[in-house]
């Protein structure tokens, strides 16, 4: 059987939170899900398997179409996202018009949310939830028998006019258990980032599984709340097989990497032994953070760390339930720079309840941390999490607008802002005041290109920044 994974062209995204110059300069990623599922085909079944990253190929629908009409798939999957919906389905669109007998099957966290509303949208064949490594590869033996098709875990199908939803799967425990992305079925050389230091390519990581925190704007259903990691002889291993590759910088893509002091100190100690040169990223809960961590992670490559603070008060800072300090994230920032890690901030305005004073001193905070990148958006209160869900049963959210999204995915369609105190237009003019008052001052303008470590990193730089200066 030939089976295509598809990461659909990104001309149709919803119009979301992110400035567009956030979305055009940051780069490509490998579709690390899609990768994670050929990885375990290939090891555990004899279908050919083939992956389209259209995205980082820069592909037209019509030369999407002539691919897909040159492999002539039995079944195509493809990993769907709320803001990525429209290009799923006209993917879909596209992949039916070739042939209505190719099976689809859409997964990732959209469908997992809204299973039933996916499964009957046209074009649609079958629905995986949560993880989808093993159920996919199950679902492929049995495919072509509707008669079993009741007797397998995590799927959701149409059944003579009816909806049958087999309920999820428990998640995967042992995560190293799992084949490492098949990066090499795609263009992996093209992958990029603004973040690198070091010249192409640049590639993503999953060394765990799951976000035991509890931030109310923020929920991964399809992952768990169960913080569940690999260990880190299989995490550095993989790291040295893509250097094999040609690949020596990560983005370390776990919700929070630093859970487990242990197991961070365990990864650092490994690639050092290893001896690998490699420059790597990761995200990080303030809470998690100490300095002796901080050192070893320096040691084994580490050149950078992303921090979620999300605002500058402490009264929204435990409305969100972030479970920090404003003093401990200026003392962990400070750890941070002294040991010469570059720091990644992110901030949210437009949170419930908040006022001007309140966005003001946000972004004095964001000066005061001073780090070396700013991710500012408007918050938008996503499906699923604890504050859509209380914006509804207080009325600020005026409808399900997730839901009736899900049903009929539309162009049209603007994600509801926290329409309590400010206008979508008023929270879109700060977040361009916030970012130009932090990028174009002077101190961070002479910092950056002292800080180059690269003619390649210069050009991106460059790029980005003639795109901050002429929004707007």
């Amino acid at each position: 059987m030939k089976v295509l994974l598809i990461n659909p062209p990104s001309l149709n995204q919803i119009s979301d939170a992110h400035p567009k110059i956030v979305e055009t300069e940051r780069g490509h990623y490998p579709p690390l899900g899609l990768l994670y599922i050929a990885g375990y085909l290939l090891k555990n079944s004899k279908h050919d398997v083939y992956v389209i990253d259209a995205q980082v190929d820069k592909l037209s629908y019509s030369q999407l179409g002539d691919r897909v009409r040159e492999i002539k798939p039995d079944v195509v999957g493809i990993t769907a996202m709320t803001f990525t919906l429209l290009d799923v389905l006209e993917t879909v669109r596209l992949v039916k018009s070739i042939s209505a007998y190719i099976k689809v099957v859409l997964g990732g966290p959209h469908v997992h949310i809204y299973p039933e509303e996916t499964i009957q949208l046209p074009g649609v064949d079958f629905v995986v939830l949560g993880e989808g490594e093993i159920t996919f590869a199950e679902l492929l033996e049995v495919v072509d028998f509707p008669d079993r098709l009741g007797g397998l875990r995590g799927i959701v199908f149409r059944n003579n006019g009816s909806v049958t939803n087999t309920g999820p799967r428990p998640f995967i425990e042992d995560l190293d258990s799992l084949p490492y992305p098949a990066r090499h079925l795609t263009n992996y050389k093209k992958y990029n980032s603004i973040l690198a230091k070091r010249s192409l390519p640049t590639t993503t990581m999953f060394t765990s599984r799951g976000c035991p925190f509890v931030c109310k704007f923020c929920d991964r259903p399809h992952l768990g709340k169960t913080f569940r990691y690999r260990s880190a002889l299989n995490v550095v291993d993989e790291m040295e097989t893509c250097v094999r590759m040609g690949i020596q910088e990560f983005l370390i893509y776990d919700d929070t990497f630093t859970v487990n002091r242990q197991r961070v100190l365990d990864i650092c100690d490994e690639i050092i032994r290893q001896k690998l040169d490699i420059s790597w990223d990761a995200r990080a809960h303030i809470n998690t953070i100490s300095e002796d961590m901080l050192d070893k992670m320096r040691d084994a490559g580490c050149t950078g760390i992303h921090y979620g603070v999300e605002s500058g008060t402490e009264r929204l800072l435990k409305l969100l339930n972030k479970g920090i300090k404003k003093q401990h994230v200026k003392e962990v920032f400070g750890w941070t720079k002294q040991r010469g890690i570059a720091t990644l901030a992110y901030f949210m305005v437009g949170l419930p309840t908040e006022t001007k004073e309140d966005i003001y001193e946000t972004f004095r905070v964001i000066r005061e941390l001073d780090p070396d990148y700013l991710h500012l958006t408007v918050f938008i209160p996503y499906p699923a999490t604890q504050l859509y869900k209380e914006g509804l049963a207080q009325g600020i959210i005026k409808k399900d607008y997730w839901k009736e999204f899900a049903k009929e995915p539309r162009k049209d369609f603007t994600p509801p802002y926290w329409a309590e105190v400010f206008t979508k237009e008023e929270l879109d003019l700060m977040i361009a005041e916030g970012y130009k008052s932090f990028y174009l001052r002077p101190k961070y303008l002479l910092k950056s290109f002292l800080g180059l470590k690269s003619i390649s990193e210069l050009r991106r730089k460059v790029k980005a920044g003639y795109s901050l200066i002429s929004w707007q």
